[in-house]
């Protein structure tokens, strides 16, 4: 099966790399020329345009920063949409609004290609090796025939249901973290003012009733004061967004999810749209004029999991 990637950034240049190093047939697309540059230097083909790409492709996967952004590459005179045909499947990679995937997936439709959802979670470092996890909503059966290739970008692969469904999970587990980080804010503020060991308290945490999966990763990057998570406090917004949206749309009103985000939005206030989302925690250690060093641990997550081949869950 030949493959297309369109959108090269943190998250999906590391998958398509996943793809390009098991010897996939990959063609590449990106605004950045030093992106598809590199790509090209490693054996992939580069299109000109996502139209180009579409048609000379059986799967095109789309992994971009915006459900507008998306809009624009699959709807363009030479989008996606206009390159596609009979049996191609699209694989929205994307974080994105479950109704928007759903609107371009019945044009996808009509040109009687097979529209997939398939966010991914589990940090950009585990990306980077293939053992990040898949979300995929859509039709079973084209589920299954792309599965062999889900499995080399991932480690543990969920067929979620109908389309659709696989958006709606991703944006709840990316609140949830949200949620997490920001409580770790103030963990760190009462740990440090209460003067323990902020190292024995990360592994006190770790192996305690309140450990999650943002502790044992966002923790290192803010106790080493790099916050390089390779995610930003934009992307962050736009999640927390998408989540409260669809609260609204099920007439669902919340509490603590607007709480959240108004936290977020005074972070990037404060440190820009593309500050690392972990700084959030920084709001606190300049507000009470701490900070939350600890020795021994890294500026950047690195995934020390041996790389496998993944499986359905």
């Amino acid at each position: 099966m030949k493959i297309g990637f369109i959108g090269l950034g943190n998250v999906g240049g590391k998958l398509a790399s996943s793809l390009l190093r098991n010897k996939f047939d990959l063609t590449v697309r990106d605004l950045e020329k030093n992106l598809t540059n590199d790509f090209k230097n490693r054996g992939a083909k580069v299109s000109k345009t996502a139209k180009e790409l579409a048609e000379q492709t059986d799967l095109i996967i789309t992994c971009l920063p915006s459900p507008e952004v998306c809009a624009k590459v699959m709807e363009s005179p030479e989008g996606v949409i206009n390159g596609l045909s009979k049996n191609k499947i699209w694989l929205e990679m994307s974080t994105t609004d479950e109704s928007e995937v759903k609107r371009l997936g019945k044009l996808v439709m009509d040109k009687k290609a097979i529209p997939l959802d398939g966010p991914v979670s589990g940090g950009c470092h585990r990306a980077a090796t293939g053992n990040i996890a898949i979300f995929v909503g859509g039709e079973r059966n084209s589920f299954e025939k792309i599965l062999p290739i889900l499995t080399i970008m991932g480690r543990k692969v969920l067929h979620t249901g109908e389309l659709g469904t696989a958006s709606i999970l991703k944006v709840i587990t990316n609140y949830l973290a949200s949620v997490h980080l920001a409580a770790l804010g103030e963990a760190w503020t009462v740990a440090k003012k209460s003067k323990l060991n902020l190292n024995k308290t990360y592994k006190g945490i770790a192996v305690s009733s309140g450990n999650s999966f943002v502790h044992e990763t966002e923790s290192q990057v803010i106790l080493n004061g790099s916050y390089n998570i390779n995610f930003t406090m934009d992307l962050v917004k736009k999640d927390m967004n998408l989540f409260n949206e669809l609260s609204k749309k099920l007439n669902t009103p919340l509490e603590i999810s607007p709480f959240i985000l108004d936290i977020f939005k005074d972070a990037q206030k404060k440190y820009g749209s593309r500050a690392w989302s972990s700084m959030v925690v920084k709001r606190l250690e300049d507000k009470f004029g701490l900070d939350f060093r600890s020795d021994g641990f890294p500026d950047e997550l690195i995934d020390n999991e041996k790389e496998e081949k993944g499986y359905e869950i």
